[in-house]
């Protein structure tokens, strides 16, 4: 139980010795680990925006001008017996240029020197959750396509596609930042190590003379290692949290894509419990790989 806790206060007495050292190394993880948590944080939130987008997706049926009431009710038959079809309504002409005249009220006055209403009927189709995928809408639409008095059939895949395609530049995008601030985070906390290790280079000698090991030698400092990366993971999840607050604050402000605040979530427990850990763990791997290898150089130096 003693040899524990004199470790744990070597490693407290480390920090103390070498605090200004340990509150840059700190900062500049916390910064290399936002930077990468930013990105994650964006590529979460716009797989989660693709996944809702894909979940609403509809598929509009317009019907020919000339269509009769037989033809119309053979159209909504016909759709009603497709499996892809989760949700079926049907919108009139008449509805049609209501709906217009409440969305676009400033365009009104287009349609005011018209003889009849220009807008055709249709029928709008919410796709059921297992043909939701970009080949069965496709196939889907083409299919309806071929209807008698189906005059084109319109839906949203094109751009929720390419969010789709941004998403996994995103994901490539993520683990190559990741790695190269892994790389970064692990050079900052080694260097830290390093120099609290040179600063107790005198009493290191004295533990070697008497007998210690390498492994309790080096324990303080990956102790140190560990708890300045864990402090960095844990300085960036506050100040990404912060900055995610203040982003839905601005949009809620600005009136901006009003609802997206809905959609948008900032990382979940496990998430954030993982970047703290992956700091903790940067930080031990960095204080192993200066420490042993500092070790060795000065042991084949004797």
């Amino acid at each position: 139980m003693r040899r524990p806790l004199y470790l744990i206060q070597e490693a407290f007495v480390n920090i103390r010795i070498n605090r200004t050292s340990v509150m840059i190394g700190i900062i500049t993880t916390a910064f290399t680990i936002s930077c990468f948590g930013l990105f994650a944080l964006l590529y979460g939130n716009l797989k989660n925006l693709a996944g809702t987008l894909q979940q609403d997706i509809e598929v509009l049926v317009y019907v020919q001008p000339e269509a009769s009431d037989k033809i119309v009710e053979g159209i909504r038959q016909r759709l009603e017996g497709e499996k892809a079809v989760n949700v079926l309504s049907f919108v009139s002409k008449a509805e049609a240029l209501k709906e217009f005249h409440q969305q676009f009220p400033d365009e009104s006055t287009l349609l005011q020197g018209m003889e009849e209403n220009p807008l055709p009927a249709s029928f709008v189709v919410q796709i059921s959750p297992q043909f939701q995928e970009s080949d069965s809408i496709e196939a889907f639409a083409e299919r309806i396509k071929q209807f008698p008095g189906v005059e084109q059939v319109r839906y949203s895949q094109d751009w929720i596609d390419t969010l789709a395609l941004l998403v996994s530049y995103f994901e490539f995008g993520a683990i190559v930042i990741g790695l190269i601030l892994a790389v970064a985070t692990i050079t900052i906390i080694a260097n830290t190590v390093r120099l609290s290790f040179y600063l107790r280079k005198e009493e290191i000698e004295i533990l070697r003379l008497i007998g210690a090991t390498g492994s309790f030698i080096a324990t303080p400092y990956v102790i140190e290692g560990a708890l300045l990366g864990a402090c960095g993971g844990a300085l960036a999840l506050v100040l990404l949290k912060g900055v995610f607050e203040f982003f839905l604050l601005e949009i809620n402000a600005s009136g901006w894509f009003s609802g997206l605040e809905s959609v948008l979530i900032f990382f979940p427990f496990q998430t954030s419990l993982f970047l703290v850990l992956s700091g903790m763990l940067l930080g031990c791997g960095s204080s192993i790989i200066s420490v042993f290898g500092l070790m060795r150089v000065r042991n084949e130096a004797t």
